[in-house]
């Protein structure tokens, strides 16, 4: 339940439940979230403090929107393991739109960038990727 008294936003708190939910399967990935006017009235909340909370799991990738439909679990994707060797470098930064639409990233999730010596950058989405780290000399 939504504690009013709490320091931690109410939308925050709307989020972590919802979360909890899809962590603890009991809102699958497909599945559509009740509606805003739904959560509205099971929570006690105003309808921004409810798309606060939607917005919050959309930039964390666990949730999609879709216009006039509603809300719905993202559906679980495979993740990568990819081995980045000793004298490469990694930064994280926001996909640009078109990197969004190739790699099929929800917004808010970012990319890495891995950098080797003579290679070509590899653009990979944050959300789907393990970085392992190896010697250089194996």
């Amino acid at each position: 339940m939504i504690d009013f008294g709490s320091d931690r936003p109410v939308h925050r708190q709307l989020a972590d439940i919802i979360r909890a939910d899809i962590a603890a399967g009991r809102l699958k990935p497909g599945q559509a979230l009740p509606s805003e006017t739904r959560l509205m009235q099971q929570y006690e909340l105003g309808r921004v403090a409810v798309r606060q909370a939607l917005g919050v799991l959309r930039n964390e990738g666990l949730i999609v929107t879709v216009k006039r439909e509603g809300s719905y679990v993202r559906p679980q994707v495979p993740i990568e393991r990819v081995t980045v060797y000793g004298a490469a470098e990694v930064t994280a930064r926001m996909p640009s739109p078109a990197e969004r639409k190739e790699l099929d990233i929800p917004e808010g999730v970012p990319v890495f960038v891995v950098s080797q010596p003579q290679k070509r950058n590899r653009v990979l989405p944050a959300h789907r990727t393990v970085l392992i780290w190896a010697d250089s000399s194996e």
